[in-house]
Parts: C-alpha cells; structure tokens; sequence
C-alpha cells in the first residue's frame, strides 16, 4: 500500500500531467497587455462635461460588490451625446483623474464569480479572495481535463500601463507545491489558463494581469491606477494623483458622505437639471454613504431635496442598507423622519422623491 503522505503529491503529478495532455490539445491565450483606459477617445474639456467628486461613498455595482470610494475627483460625460442619463448605466462614462478606491475579499470574489469569469466554459472558478499581510490570496477551482483546487499567494503591484500584476510567490496544487510541479512540467499559467473571454484579464509567464477600468460592471470607468496596497481587508487603489484633479468643494461641507455633481447635464427620472448643481447625501448619515444606481430610485423616494440658493440641489436619499422591507410596487418605504437643515442653507422643500 502506497503511504497517505506519498499519495496527494502522485495526485497532484498525475493531475499535471492531465494538464499537460489537455495544453497541447486546445489554443494559448494571447496574452499580452493591452493600453490603459488613458488612451481612449479625448474626454473633451472638463468644464465642458459634468465634474464629480465622492468622499466615503460604497458604490454599489453588483449585488455583493461595491466599490468603496475614499476619494474620487474627475467628471462624467455621455456615451451617445446628450444629457448624463442616471437611469441607464451604459450611457454614460465615469473618468477618474484622483481617487482611491477599495474593494475587499467580498467584493473581489463576487466580480470573479458573477463577472470576470461568468461564462461557460470559465479555466476557473469557484473563486474566493482574501487579503494577508500585503499580500493577496486566491483559492478555487482550476479547470483543465480536471477540476483542480489550487491556492496562490500573490504580491500586488501596478504596470507603467496601469495594469494590477499579481506576481504568484507561492501556489498549491491539491495541497502540494504548484511551482515545482509546472517546474517539472515545463508548465506556466499562461500555457494553462486560455483567459480569451474574461472580462479585463491577461496572463503572462505566472503573472495574472487585470485591467481595473474592465474588470467592472457598468458604468464603464476611466482613469491610469498608478498604485496599489492592502490596507486590512481591502485592496486599495490609486488612480491619478491630486494635482491631476482641482478641489470640487460641495455646497455642504458637513456631511461626513456625498456625491457632488456639477456643471454639464444631468437626466434622473423626469427631471433633467442644465448647468447642473446636485449634491447627494445620506438622509441618515453613518459615515458611509451606500449608493446603488440600480436602486438609486428607491432610495430618491425614502428621500427629499432641498433647494440651494442658486437654484442646484441637495439630495437626501436613504441609504441602501435602511431601505428596509419593500412594498408591492417593489418600493422601499422607511419611517418619515424630520431632519435639520444646515444652518447655510434654505427651508427643506420636503416633496419625496424631487
């Protein structure tokens, strides 16, 4: 009988082999860089469009992954011509010239999942991510003749193109040591994994590559990362820097959260704001504003406005973790409440949902 400790290394050597045989029968991915989203088409002047910032804000994409915007300066601007269109994400565009946006394990397992890899036939899947240390760590299921459970350990960095690298420093394979056994093999991720149809993914060498202006959901994003880090539970990125971006102060400075529109124009529902002014708070702040453009109209009708003394508006929407239960028009309905205005500005105008 062949010893326990002997059997999971013959295992994982037989199921290399399996990957060797299925290599040579199927097409190497293309696997190369590509130019970062600064290379598109010319954005046009930025007093010309909408200019945005966001502090503390979660921006919801997908049910279970948001991302979490420290900071973010830049502007928006229409895909098609026209107004800013809120109640179609793929209209419009979201350029990011500063800002620092996280996304922890959660929120990185869920894009893996339900996006990135969301289509038949995926290399990998059952994916979970976590961060440890600096470092970031991947487990799942590789899939190559064989359904494969690897585990890789990865040190983050970011390409001069503004690419995230995910340099391997350690992997397992069934419990063994991974890199010895491609070692053995003559064996790469790249001649492994065909990412041809992930979403804003490459491979070269054992490096995986992803571009973080494509591995999102709509609304599509632009902007250069130029940095990178673990900060607890989260992976932190930077995209320009402050000097890229002027300081786009909103009216109420107070709140601890917001989102500041300004300039250009904006269409949500029936209104449709030219020279647009609108700043977007929390009706019942936390510290963090949750905010998801899908739902966004439910929490605009658990809230109200107020009128600002040039004719723009403060927005007070209801976090989306207080919506609460729904109601049969698929609404959520929250306890009226009575808020104090800032002292800077004019009587609420209390119209739910303006």
């Amino acid at each position: 009988m062949i010893p326990v400790k002997v059997v999971a290394p013959l295992i994982a050597v037989a199921a290399l082999a399996a990957i060797a045989v299925g290599f040579s029968q199927a097409p190497l991915t293309d696997a190369h860089p590509t130019a970062a989203a600064n290379d598109r088409s010319a954005l046009g002047e930025p007093d010309s469009v909408t200019r945005a910032a966001m502090h503390k804000v979660n921006f919801w994409i997908i049910p279970g992954a948001a991302l979490r915007i420290r900071t973010m300066r830049g502007w928006m601007r229409p895909l098609r011509g026209g107004p800013v269109q809120f109640d179609d994400k793929n209209a419009f565009v979201i350029h990011l010239a500063y800002a620092e946006i996280g996304l922890n394990g959660d929120d990185i397992t869920t894009l893996m999942n339900h996006y990135i890899f969301a289509y038949p036939g995926a290399p990998l899947k059952k994916l979970k991510v976590h961060t440890q240390g600096s470092r970031l760590v991947q487990t799942g299921i590789m899939h190559k003749i064989l359904d494969i459970p690897f585990e890789i350990t990865a040190d983050l960095s970011v390409t001069p193109e503004g690419l995230i690298r995910l340099h391997p420093v350690k992997t397992r394979i069934l419990g063994v040591d991974g890199n010895a056994l491609m070692r053995a093999f003559n064996l790469s991720l790249e001649k492994i994994l065909d990412l041809r149809k992930a979403k804003g993914v490459t491979v070269k060498g054992n490096d995986l590559l992803l571009d973080p202006t494509k591995i999102l959901p709509p609304p599509a994003i632009e902007g250069h990362a130029t940095a990178i880090r673990v900060d607890g539970d989260e992976l932190v990125q930077t995209f320009g820097s402050p000097a890229d971006a002027p300081e786009l102060a909103p009216p109420d400075t107070a709140v601890p959260a917001y989102m500041y529109f300004k300039g250009g124009a904006l269409h949500f529902g029936k209104l449709v704001m030219l020279d647009a002014e609108m700043e977007v708070v929390d009706r019942r702040p936390t510290g963090l504003f949750n905010f998801d453009l899908d739902r966004y109209k439910e929490q605009l009708v658990a809230g109200y406005s107020l009128t600002l003394p040039d004719m723009g508006l403060e927005v007070y929407m209801l976090g989306l973790e207080k919506l609460g239960s729904t109601t049969r028009s698929g609404l959520a309905r929250s306890p009226p409440d009575t808020l104090a205005a800032p002292a800077s500005l004019r009587k609420p105008d209390k119209t739910p949902g303006r």
